[in-house]
């Protein structure tokens, strides 16, 4: 079992025909995943090829769903028309949008996300500004490399790309349930506390790594929830311990004010309910190692 992605997933490509929608659609192929079309209104009815399969291209994504059953969309379209791009998404009633583009304006991410929330959020988004989402084995969605790492159970969800990708390969020799990497924006879909309320539920992952970043209150808000409600180990890094205060930091919700927002009170909320907290990326892996070693 995985969560929200799996080898059952019908993946479609918003934007297929574009450079990036071409580059990672032909990738997420190689990789195993099912992928079944594309979107791009002016080539509607064409075909296009990757990794040596012929993809048909639909004018919508409801078009898409109706030929092809379809339920997971990857939007690689440019940032001034993701907000079209994902509200025509919902409307379609997909059930997994995850959005890769980065740059978006946080206006346009506001709106997006509150048309699907008043929607009954019957589509689930993940990101936007984020490397998607990889069920090892299973099928891959986004830009997260497919051979750094094994199938395994292991539950992963980070704000960072490239520390996704450091925690896939350092654990690879354990393997991963799903990696979700939910993006490092002020406002995004899927959160920590989603991923972790499925991660709970899936009985094929016996342990939880959560990755954050130093900004907002995520991660505190994400600790309140573990002491509530999941029963599973956790380990957790915060990136940004040694990040210079009053500085804006990488990705644009990493902006930290006083004492809040920073890694070290992310750290202390984490541990008070029991999480145990790297101090690196490695030590982070290196808790995680023991914990899977002594099931």
């Amino acid at each position: 079992m995985a969560i929200f992605l799996t080898e059952q997933s019908r993946v479609i490509v918003q934007g297929i025909t574009g450079s990036e929608g071409r580059k990672h659609g032909a990738r997420m192929i190689a990789a195993g995943t099912t992928i079944v079309g594309g979107t791009n209104p002016r080539k509607a009815g064409q075909t296009i090829e990757l990794s040596g399969q012929d993809v048909p291209v639909f004018g919508t994504v409801a078009d898409a769903m109706a030929a092809t059953g379809a339920d997971v969309s990857v939007v690689f379209v440019p940032p001034a028309g993701v907000k079209d791009a994902v509200i025509e998404a919902v409307d379609a009633g997909i059930g997994l949008a995850i959005v890769i583009t980065e740059g978006i304006p946080v206006h346009d991410t506001a709106e997006f996300w509150a048309y699907a929330s008043a929607r009954g959020n019957a589509t689930r988004i993940v990101g936007p500004n984020c490397p998607g989402v990889a069920s090892p084995g299973r099928s891959n969605a986004g830009i997260i490399p497919a051979d750094i790492t094994t199938q395994g159970r292991i539950g992963l969800v980070s704000k960072s790309g490239t520390l996704t990708y450091q925690m896939m390969y350092e654990l690879r020799d354990i393997g991963f349930s799903t990696c979700v990497g939910i993006g490092g924006d002020p406002i995004i879909g899927t959160t920590h506390i989603d991923c972790l309320r499925a991660f709970q539920d899936d009985p094929e992952t016996d342990a939880i790594v959560m990755i954050g970043e130093i900004g907002g209150d995520a991660e505190e808000r994400a600790a309140a929830y573990i002491e509530a409600n999941v029963t599973k180990p956790v380990v957790a890094y915060v990136a940004g311990f040694t990040a210079p205060e009053g500085k804006t930091m990488g990705h644009a919700g990493a902006i930290i004010s006083g004492s809040a927002g920073t890694a070290q009170a992310k750290k202390e909320a984490l541990e008070k309910v029991g999480v145990k907290v790297g101090r690196t990326p490695s030590g982070a892996a290196q808790l995680v190692r023991e914990i899977m070693q002594g099931r």
